[in-house]
């Protein structure tokens, strides 16, 4: 009987252990299969999205380009000389650029857009409280212009960081 008994385990456990081999070795292969899959199907998700997320970051970064201020100076011209007239002008087409632009937050960075927004604010404030000693549109366009000769516009400063995250895409 214990003959016996050895026997069967010499044909049992070869057979155990190249079962447990093979096992492993289908498993390992199978996990690798399903790791390769899923790095094919992130790069091929990424070279889908990259193109759209650079649009988003190129139209964000024309957005403050047109809210500079200096630049959107030249750009709008006073419609009269009452200063609150031109700031609330001024005002409406940074809002106005703002809105056709909200929704490229979906594409880009968190930090980008709150980037974007702190440089939107800034502008805004800064317009407002150059309006307050200013006498006329004209007074108020060169106050703004003398004041921004001498400080760099956050502007810059978010089209930096977005040229910044652009370089981290590609």
């Amino acid at each position: 009987m214990e003959d016996k008994l050895l026997e069967s385990i010499a044909y049992v456990l070869p057979a155990v252990v190249t079962g447990f081999v093979a096992y492993y070795m289908f498993n390992g292969f199978i996990q690798n299969k399903n790791s390769e899959k899923k790095l094919e199907l992130l790069a091929e998700r990424k070279k889908e999205t990259l193109p759209i997320k650079l649009q988003a970051y190129e139209r964000l970064m024309l957005f403050c380009d047109r809210i500079n201020p200096v630049k959107m100076l030249m750009r709008v011209q006073p419609i009269s000389n009452n200063t609150e007239d031109y700031l609330q002008l001024l005002l409406a087409n940074i809002e106005q650029e703002f809105e056709h632009n909200l929704v490229q937050q979906i594409y880009i960075s968190e930090e980008t857009w709150t980037t974007i927004c702190i440089a939107k604010n800034a502008v805004i404030n800064k317009l407002k409280q150059v309006a307050e000693n200013a006498s006329s549109a004209n007074d108020f366009r060169e106050n703004v212009l003398i004041d921004y000769s001498k400080t760099l516009p956050p502007t810059e400063t978010a089209i930096a960081f977005i040229k910044k995250e652009v370089k981290g895409l590609i």
